[in-house]
């Protein structure tokens, strides 16, 4: 990923600080508001502005670390360590740019940090209290953001909807940005336009109501962007404006799309980012347009495979496909990249077995075990990572899938029936997944969760190398075990080699099976690193293998 460079301080007025966009939301929650942000952070950048994107979540949690995936979707990993909500997937997905604990607020660290002030005598014993501290410290994370990185836009998404006693003291935040900085601050409410089919019609007295709750609080939206089933016509948008108290054309109709990667070019036709420009008191005929050249030709090689492949992801949270959201993304992107289709088969571990395994993995071209925690759906995956392996079938295992590779291949190629990980099974003869003592000594590892980037040497002559085509790289990791190095001699003796290892502690990144047809599996996280326009190279050399095996 690389930062865009800045336009020209002439085109956002010289000497001017950066701007601040919030993006809230109505009426119902999962409208998008962080496709919206990311969208509009997109047409941004593609005009030649450096653009970031933060997400100001309202739950207690100090981050998403603790939560279960069925509650908050998956936990995203930033290069600093920090776990995120994973909408700054998707800012990162979007924008090709790398996000860091700073892009993701929770109401946990706001307290924490404003009750760490208090201890330690910084507010010099006055009562602390919602106004002015509370508010006060969620205007500077948004703000240092800003200042600290130079960047020209700051879109700030703020979790929940509004009337959510969790966000008051964000929308008050927000109230008081638009009273202190108003040349420099506009509000975007993401509502949504039901459409009641008894009637035939859609309907905007939910955006009315959403609005006006909006205007109890202090904030007037200066743009609508109205999620829609139908077509928004001049009647609807001229109802709204004049009852929202916004102009006609800061009506924005965001109509439901194929895929999340339509929503850009959509709110380029709507004029999205003209219409913020334009109140933020830029000049367009100073801003060059927006140059979408290679976003087009990705959705063009997304929407018009020249094959498919089928890949089961073999995961415990299947029912919530969020929980593996960059994953499914970036075997999307890297499917596009290799003009392939993904038919993707969401397949529970908890129901594979030796009797059925067949039935569930036989028609497919290529396995991928998922990251997980935990001991339940462990056997199915064994299962399906022993089928791959014995049938030549493509495997990609990831974080925990790579170590289920290993005890597998443990238990049937070396004979160490009870070969398991001590995350699993803490008192197993053969740990060959084991928590390594000297793991507490790296830094940022949150107690013995390793997390964030980290080196990965290459061995020369692996796939590994001729996937990466370089010596060295860094990915992000978030476990906590690692490929006990203790029986690294073993493995390597029948047939799985470590070809990643990290240059400062020696743990194994990546393992292989060279004589398998593609046998690859890793201990970090590539999913988090693959965008758009970059899609992971591991993923691409996946898909690779899955379409040679469909022949």
């Amino acid at each position: 990923m690389h930062n865009t460079s800045a336009l020209s301080s002439d085109n956002l007025s010289s000497g001017r600080n950066s701007r601040y966009i919030f993006v809230t939301g109505g009426v119902s929650s999962s409208l998008g508001k962080g496709i919206i942000s990311a969208s509009l952070a997109k047409l941004l950048q593609a005009r030649g502005y450096n653009v970031t994107i933060q997400k100001l979540d309202p739950y207690i949690n100090v981050d998403p670390g603790t939560l279960n995936p069925y509650e908050h979707g998956e936990c995203y990993v930033t290069v600093d360590g920090a776990e995120t909500d994973l909408d700054l997937g998707h800012y990162e997905r979007f924008l090709n740019v790398c996000t860091t604990q700073s892009n993701n607020i929770t109401t946990g660290r706001i307290y924490q940090s404003v009750i760490n002030k208090e201890r330690r005598g910084e507010y010099l014993g006055k009562t602390v209290q919602i106004i002015p501290h509370i508010t006060d410290e969620i205007k500077r994370c948004v703000q240092i953001l800003g200042s600290e990185n130079e960047f020209d836009f700051v879109i700030t998404e703020i979790g929940g909807t509004v009337g959510d006693i969790e966000s008051l003291p964000y929308v008050e935040a927000v109230r008081q940005m638009k009273w202190e900085c108003p040349d420099d601050t506009i509000v975007i409410h993401l509502t949504l336009i039901p459409y009641l089919s008894a009637a035939g019609e859609l309907k905007t007295k939910p955006t009315q109501h959403s609005v006006k709750q909006l205007l109890e609080l202090g904030v007037q939206p200066d743009i609508l962007v109205c999620r829609t089933e139908h077509e928004l016509n001049a009647g609807i948008r001229s109802k709204l404006a004049r009852f929202c108290n916004v102009a006609p054309d800061s009506v924005i109709q965001s109509i439901d799309a194929d895929t999340i990667y339509d929503v850009p070019l959509l709110m380029k036709d709507e004029k999205l980012d003209e219409v913020v420009l334009s109140k933020l008191g830029v000049n367009l005929e100073c801003v060059p347009p927006a140059n979408l050249d290679k976003w087009n030709n990705f959705i063009n090689r997304y929407k018009n495979p020249e094959r498919t492949v089928k890949i089961g992801l073999i995961g415990k949270y299947v029912e919530l496909k969020d929980s593996y959201k960059s994953i499914a993304e970036a075997l999307d992107h890297a499917g596009a990249n290799l003009k392939t289709g993904i038919e993707l088969d969401w397949i529970h571990s908890e129901q594979i077995n030796e009797i059925n395994i067949t039935d569930k993995l036989g028609h497919l071209d290529g396995i991928l075990v998922a990251p997980g925690f935990g001991s339940r759906g462990i056997d199915g995956k064994l299962s399906a990572i022993k089928y791959a392996r014995t049938n030549n079938i493509p495997f990609f295992g990831i974080c925990l899938g790579m170590q289920c590779a290993v005890v597998e291949f443990a238990r049937n190629v070396l004979g160490l029936k009870e070969a398991h990980s001590s995350e699993i099974k803490e008192y197993t003869p053969h740990p060959v997944i084991d928590l390594m003592t000297e793991q507490k000594s790296i830094t940022n590892m949150g107690g013995t969760m390793r997390l964030g980037a980290y080196p990965c040497d290459l061995k020369e002559g692996s796939k590994a190398r001729e996937i990466y085509g370089v010596e060295s790289v860094e990915e992000r990791h978030r476990h906590r075990y690692e490929f006990n190095e203790v029986y690294r001699e073993q493995f390597e003796e029948a047939g799985m080699i470590a070809t990643g290892i990290n240059p400062v502690s020696g743990l194994v990144e990546i393992v292989e099976i060279p004589d398998h047809r593609y046998f690859l599996a890793s201990q970090f996280h590539p999913e988090y690193a693959s965008t758009v326009i970059a899609p992971h190279p591991l993923f691409i050399s996946f898909i690779g293998a899955c379409i040679e095996n469909a022949k």
